[in-house]
């Protein structure tokens, strides 16, 4: 469901009372998502905080940053939880000059898991019913 359907239409019908007269009733009917787009929308929030974070570690790596930095260390600690199963893929993990670091670990896990969220939105959307 889209964010243009998702309203709230309030309208005012006539209603006859048993003496003949006409009174008006308010009926109100709110439209909210289905469950397959709020799995979704869950799915691509994760995923979204996961290649943020994969894309935080490459690039502090690339640019050299001091892993001493507490924020910079719990960056790359917080990472490797999803990099880790990437690991060993390529014969070697990354390309180390002048201090940074290419991190090929990181790029095949960003694109590791970018396929499974789209796996994943595929089957969440074989369920999805669109409106009449």
């Amino acid at each position: 469901m889209t964010e243009e359907e998702r309203r709230t239409t309030v309208t005012q019908e006539p209603a006859e009372t048993a003496g003949g007269a006409a009174q008006s009733t308010v009926v109100q009917r709110t439209s909210r998502p289905s469950g397959g787009e709020t799995t979704r929308r869950v799915l691509i929030l994760i995923f979204g905080i996961i290649q943020i974070v994969i894309g935080l570690r490459f690039v502090l790596l690339l640019i050299d940053a001091d892993e001493a930095n507490g924020l910079v260390s719990a960056i790359l600690n917080f990472s490797q939880l999803f990099v880790g199963p990437f690991e060993g893929v390529l014969r070697t993990n990354g390309l180390a000059a002048q201090g940074s670091y290419l991190d090929f670990a990181a790029i095949v896990a960003f694109i590791g898991w970018s396929i499974l969220e789209l796996i994943l939105l595929w089957a969440t959307n074989i369920f999805r019913r669109e409106p009449a």
